[in-house]
């Protein structure tokens, strides 16, 4: 399975882990992760998520996403087929790096482009049929993976 996370979900396990939603968003993200580390998964990620790391202000947080991001398997570099799909995902109401995501992870044909951004799950599942990935919540998404691998109990 190819997996691409954005870099909202590659900072979460360092977000304040007092707040329930976060703490388990953080946790799915690094089970997620540990599969992708021990060749379950594939971790697929992108210039535009190097580009994002690299405007990080806080040092020490930057350098803690970088160890995260490391364990990517492939990155998408940016071209002219995936500027123009980014541009058509801009007319339609998405943020250019939310279009730039979703181009990329178009192209390396992920399973799935995970984000804790509310507002980017939104517009994605109001444009379902416009684009050609999910875009899901690590938490909705890894439940529903969980539930699918194990079978239901019979007693």
């Amino acid at each position: 399975m190819k997996i691409y996370l954005d870099v909202c979900c590659l900072n979460r396990p360092f977000d304040d882990q007092t707040q329930d939603r976060i703490h388990l968003e953080s946790e799915t993200i690094l089970i997620i992760l540990t599969r992708c580390q021990i060749g379950e998964w594939e971790l697929i990620s992108s210039e535009v998520v190097d580009f994002e790391i690299s405007k990080i202000p806080n040092d020490e947080r930057k350098l803690k996403v970088s160890i995260l991001y490391s364990l990517s398997q492939y990155r998408i570099s940016i071209n002219s087929p995936i500027e123009k799909r980014a541009i058509e995902l801009e007319k339609i109401g998405f943020k250019p790096y939310d279009a730039l995501h979703i181009a990329c992870a178009e192209k390396g044909n992920v399973d799935v482009l995970l984000t804790t951004d509310d507002e980017l799950l939104q517009k994605a599942l109001q444009n379902i049929n416009k684009l050609k990935i999910k875009v899901e919540n690590p938490l909705k998404w890894l439940t529903e993976v969980i539930k699918d691998e194990y079978p239901k109990d019979e007693s």
